[in-house]
């Protein structure tokens, strides 16, 4: 594993993905990766004309790339239903979901068109609702995967269930290091239940160590204080988009990859280098929490995956 790289993507032929985020940085890297190996991906963000020009980028590598753009707004639970039922109506089978879009400690709290904190709505709530709603499509592939990406700031989260939308207390990296902690324990907690519930699904995480991308001036901004720290350490402990969407890669298609597995990077800390397991958090393995936090998300969303599942 510890050389694995894109050339050890096995052929993906016929086989359709779904990436969140993916106009740009780690989804895009991912999606072209996968488009590369044969797959029909399918990218989704917010903005139309970023989608456009990540279509376009991706058949400059690759010609021959099987490629869609479609909007999918994550802070709108209306959006995230709406995308699902697009793609439903289109595709009989989904074999990867890759819940990997996000914002990042954003400055002052700021709600989704729900009334959600926007980290935890979009990082979180959003990839719950858009799992669930596609979750017919991904039963009816054979072995499919859903990777969600998390984050080492999961390893400073906590799940904070008397405020959890930060109504009364919000400070932008806990709430961000909260929405990846949910997004890991939501990975694990969805492989357990397709054990017991027989969804024949692989739930994996990921995360990409530190990467350069645009989240950091997209959240906290350029000019703040862990920007100015950032980028005088970048050179030292980073590595690109590409090289950190590489557990991502790994995660989701690689046959060594295990269900309920989480992959990161394997220098020092897990910054930089090629995929590997990663250490997961005691608080990540708290099922109770986790359990908790499942049955809260279909009460504050009104979607469930049992009525779902059930109804397919």
């Amino acid at each position: 594993m510890t050389d694995w790289t894109t050339a050890d993507i096995p052929s993906l032929s016929g086989k359709t993905a779904v990436v969140t985020g993916a106009t740009g940085g780690l989804g895009y890297e991912t999606a072209r990766a996968l488009a590369g190996a044969g797959a029909i991906v399918i990218l989704t963000g917010r903005s139309d004309a970023k989608g456009l020009r990540a279509i376009e980028g991706i058949c400059e590598r690759f010609p021959n790339a099987l490629i869609a753009y479609e909007h999918l707004d994550l802070a709108s639970l209306a959006s995230v239903a709406g995308f699902a039922r697009r793609f439903a109506a289109s595709n009989e089978q989904l074999d990867l979901l890759v819940n990997n879009a996000g914002v990042m400690a954003l400055p002052k709290r700021q709600q989704t068109e729900d009334g959600f904190e926007m980290q935890l709505g979009t990082n979180y709530l959003g990839h719950y609702v858009l799992t669930a709603h596609l979750l017919p499509q991904l039963r009816r592939a054979k072995g499919a995967r859903v990777v969600n990406l998390s984050s080492l700031a999961h390893r400073s989260g906590a799940i904070n269930f008397d405020d959890l939308q930060s109504k009364h207390s919000y400070r932008p990296w806990r709430a961000y290091c909260q929405s990846k902690l949910a997004m890991l324990m939501f990975a694990l907690e969805l492989q357990r239940r397709s054990l017991a519930a027989g969804w024949d699904l692989m739930s994996l995480a990921a995360h990409p160590g530190y990467a350069r991308t645009d989240l950091i001036a997209n959240g906290p901004g350029v000019n703040t204080f862990q920007s100015r720290v950032s980028r005088w350490l970048q050179p030292f402990i980073s590595q690109s988009a590409a090289e950190g969407a590489l557990p991502t890669l790994f995660a989701a298609t690689s046959p060594a990859a295990e269900p309920g597995g989480y992959y990161g990077p394997n220098w020092f800390y897990e910054l930089k280098g090629a995929p590997t397991a990663a250490r997961i958090m005691p608080q990540a393995k708290d099922f109770a929490a986790a359990a908790m936090l499942w049955d809260v998300s279909a009460t504050l969303t009104g979607v469930s995956f049992d009525e779902i599942a059930t109804a397919a």
